[in-house]
């Protein structure tokens, strides 16, 4: 932790509507920007970061924000915004780029809920609750995972229901494509197993300089 990394934000994050719950309780400096926090859900959760992704939350107004790394592209550019009925302007999103978008400015224990989406084609949907603020340990490397339940599902499988599907499919060996599938998860997938201690976080500013 740096001197200006007054505090730790503790987060709790669900993949929404799995059952039981897949979900994971990380702590990161309040000094990350969203960008950081992608990357340390994709480590903590065991995602492979190869599609889209954005995050959703509201302000203190209540109007909904949408943070991602493709807010400088054209489709995200709203023009004329403020010619716009101001009644109108608490339906349209803040869109902002997640690279410069500070934790701490946005997070808060009155306003402490957001969503994450990860792949907009199988749709990962992810709740992330601000569960407390914390001051730093001594000697302890953040972000760090702190515990979880349930294996991360594999990519491009279909979203939740494809799991679901993929997870009844394997139970079953006397189904047509149990053979098949299981061939594509591997013999060594276990969707109950998971261990906080064999998350590693990867250095989330050399994995921007990647894609810059």
């Amino acid at each position: 932790m740096t001197k200006k990394e007054q505090y730790v934000y503790q987060f709790k994050i669900t993949l929404q509507d799995s059952k039981p719950p897949i979900w994971r309780r990380i702590q990161v400096p309040e000094t990350y920007t969203f960008w950081d926090l992608h990357i340390a859900i994709q480590d903590a959760m065991g995602w492979e970061d190869c599609h889209l992704h954005s995050f959703e939350m509201s302000d203190a107004t209540g109007r909904k924000i949408v943070l991602s790394d493709e807010s400088d592209d054209e489709d995200f550019v709203i023009t004329n915004e403020m010619d716009l009925n101001p009644d109108f302007l608490k339906y349209i999103p803040i869109l902002r780029s997640e690279n410069d978008a500070i934790l701490s400015s946005y997070f808060s224990l009155s306003n402490k809920k957001a969503t994450y989406e990860y792949d907009f084609g199988d749709g990962w949907r992810h709740k992330i609750i601000l569960e407390k603020v914390l001051s730093p340990e001594l000697g302890v490397i953040y972000p760090r995972c702190l515990a979880g339940k349930r294996a991360c599902p594999p990519e491009d499988c279909g979203g939740i229901w494809g799991y679901e599907e993929l997870l009844e499919i394997i139970k079953n060996p006397s189904c047509d494509e149990y053979a098949e599938r299981l061939e594509w998860l591997g013999d060594d997938f276990d969707p109950e197993s998971f261990d906080p201690l064999s998350v590693r976080f990867s250095d989330h500013k050399q994995r921007l300089k990647m894609i810059a």
